[in-house]
């Protein structure tokens, strides 16, 4: 699949729109569309790393701080964001209903996904992977054969691993990563199975270390995007700006540190917008 690549010339034409609309402000509300103070974004709210709801309230991740950058360039102050969980299952329904205005969490970009909704980006390379504990050893997809394998709902992953590497594994769906991972940890499943970067957050928190550990497969390449209402090409455009900018000026760079660096986790370079890699 090949998205629409938003060129350098395009990013000089939004941030001049952004200008002109601040000078044309008349000092009240600093929405994007010049009235409307929030923006309403989908985040995962149990993902270490990359979408996490703190006890405090607050908000930490990638994905987080990438809505974030992306929300400040559409001309919304960090207190304007509503940060609303969006559960794999949920995404798609969320955009078409409006519930959100677009969706940084996780979400993978498919050919059968952009026929409901459309996305920008991608903004990060991951691969999925293999949780397993620490005295498990897993070398290949299909050591999985007769275990059971714990993915969640709405999620493609426990279903690839099924149709291309292992068509007898048993496949368990919870609601939440955090439930599976539970499981895992009980001995009620073999492995837990999506992204790397999603499993590295989760084994490198302070309660799990040293219980768990990545297989080290790259199973997939997942091209994360962010997803809006289909047929909003103009918000395309303008997320896509964002992120090459945030790429640009080394935002991104930082985000990575400052949300994967504690868990060792060998992210790839930034991608190129437009281009998903197969």
């Amino acid at each position: 699949m090949k998205l629409r690549k938003v060129t350098a010339a395009s990013a000089t034409v939004f941030a001049l729109a952004l200008t002109a609309t601040a000078c044309g402000s008349d000092g009240g509300d600093s929405g994007s569309d010049g009235g409307n103070k929030k923006i309403t974004v989908g985040i995962k709210y149990d993902q270490p790393g990359l979408g996490l709801k703190t006890p405090d309230g607050s908000f930490t991740g990638f994905d987080v701080d990438v809505a974030k950058y992306v929300a400040k360039e559409l001309g919304y102050e960090e207190g304007d964001i509503e940060f609303k969980e969006t559960k794999s299952a949920d995404r798609e329904t969320a955009l078409a209903r409006g519930d959100v205005d677009f969706i940084a969490a996780t979400y993978s970009i498919t050919d059968e996904r952009a026929k409901k909704v459309d996305f920008a980006g991608p903004y990060l390379l991951a691969h999925q992977d293999l949780l397993i504990r620490a005295d498990d050893n897993v070398t290949k997809g299909d050591d999985l054969n007769g275990k059971k394998l714990c993915s969640v709902t709405g999620s493609t992953s426990a279903q690839n691993v099924k149709n291309d590497f292992a068509k007898d594994a048993q496949l368990k769906e919870y609601g939440t990563y955090s439930q599976c991972l539970g499981a895992l940890q009980s001995g009620q499943v073999d492995a837990l199975t999506t992204d790397d970067s999603i499993l590295a957050g989760y084994a490198a928190q302070e309660q799990y270390k040293g219980k768990f550990k990545l297989a080290g497969l790259e199973l997939s390449n997942e091209n994360y995007g962010i997803g809006v209402k289909k047929g909003e090409k103009e918000m395309v455009d303008k997320i896509n700006a964002a992120l090459e900018k945030m790429v640009q000026d080394k935002s991104w760079d930082k985000a990575v540190q400052d949300n994967f660096g504690p868990a060792n986790y060998e992210n790839e370079r930034a991608p190129e917008i437009g281009n998903i890699v197969k």
